[in-house]
């Protein structure tokens, strides 16, 4: 297929930029009207899907991140968008091409805590195009309904997906309780990396970059990994320093810890009206659930990852992204006897400020 094309006479490029235009202007009719018009012109489904709309919702993320549409459009944009995914499956015409011969029964879901569900959705829909029996599951599934789900089906393998790596745990959890059930699992989404490395990880059987790749495995069948039965700490023997279990625990003290660490060190704070409060205390906590998932795979990388994207929301809304040192001071102080902790926190003090953390003890000194 031309990536320039989604059928012959069906440019891609316009028509994404139309149904952008569309959801933008939260037009739900123009929107499926677009798709189904596509459809009925000789588009396939899976192209539309895949090529047009998955394209256009990335888009709506980054628009966001960069502030140039609101909370408020992306939530209404992301509603668009899943009403176009609903008018495709409903018609008939999407199945027209439908693979014959396919066969197994696939579970896919978001894991506990996740609710970017459309990604997942989509994929449920390629799935069904290619003549699997899909049961979508939808977002943030509690991993003991996931179990009780495949318990009551007999799923021949479950799709798991997570956008925020702050999900791994629960994604953790889910796929060795999915395995004891003897049902293999394939992870797929942001949170596990752009190379499937936290996938590999924390034990998944299969990952996949994208949808169509993630159907062309499921397809053919994935093979269940060795040992079956086992716990998270097998996966990850560091959690045995209890440092992750500790900050999690701690997430209400420390966020409250920086927050008076803010009003000494960082002036601007002490002008902040509640709702700007409000708003810091929950960045705060986004530090600390970061910081807590680096410790969970022992990968500092997702810490400092999230410094640099986070350092860059805060440009794109005029906020100097120098403001997090502080906060960062705070917390390599209340964590100073955390050795892991304080190597991440050290690795990320020059990530949103040119001055050190001087605050911040070595390993060796923790």
């Amino acid at each position: 297929m031309s990536t320039h094309t989604l059928t012959s006479g069906h440019p891609l490029s316009p028509l994404r930029d139309a149904l952008w235009d569309a959801v933008l202007e939260g037009d739900e009719h123009t929107a499926t009207g677009l798709a189904l018009d596509a459809l009925h012109g000789g588009a396939d489904a899976e192209s539309l899907l895949l090529d047009v709309i998955a394209p256009v919702q990335g888009r709506i993320g980054v628009e966001w991140a960069a502030n140039r549409i609101t909370v408020a459009q992306e939530h209404a944009a992301t509603a668009v968008n899943d009403r176009v995914v609903g008018a495709l499956s409903r018609s008939r015409a999407a199945h027209r091409d439908r693979t014959a011969g396919a066969s197994g029964r696939v579970t896919v879901a978001c894991v506990d805590g996740e609710w970017h569900a459309l990604p997942a959705r989509i994929l449920a829909e390629v799935l069904t195009l290619r003549g699997l029996r899909v049961d979508f599951l939808g977002a943030q599934v509690p991993t003991a309904h996931l179990i009780t789900h495949l318990h009551r089906t007999g799923a021949d393998a479950v799709a798991l997906s997570a956008s925020l790596a702050t999900r791994l745990p629960a994604a953790h959890a889910a796929i060795t309780a999915c395995q004891a059930t003897g049902t293999p699992v394939l992870a797929g989404g942001a949170a596990f990396g752009a190379d499937g490395r936290y996938a590999r990880l924390l034990g998944a059987d299969a990952w996949a970059p994208d949808a169509r790749a993630a159907a062309a495995l499921l397809a053919a069948g994935v093979t269940p990994r060795t040992p079956r039965v086992h716990q998270p700490i097998d996966d990850l023997p560091h959690l045995g320093d209890q440092e992750y279990t500790l900050v999690v625990r701690s997430k209400a003290q420390l966020v409250k810890a920086v927050l008076v660490g803010l009003d000494e060190r960082f002036p601007a704070v002490r002008d902040y009206s509640e709702a700007q409060r409000e708003r810091t205390a929950e960045d705060v906590a986004h530090i600390v659930d970061f910081l807590a998932v680096a410790l969970y795979t022992d990968a500092p990388e997702l810490f400092t990852g999230f410094l640099d994207w986070t350092g860059d929301i805060l440009a794109a809304r005029q906020v100097p992204a120098l403001s997090l040192v502080p906060a960062l001071e705070v917390l390599g102080e209340e964590l100073r006897d955390f050795p892991r902790a304080t190597r991440h926190l050290r690795l990320a003090a020059g990530r949103p400020g040119a001055r050190p953390l001087p605050n911040i003890p070595t390993g060796k000194d923790a």
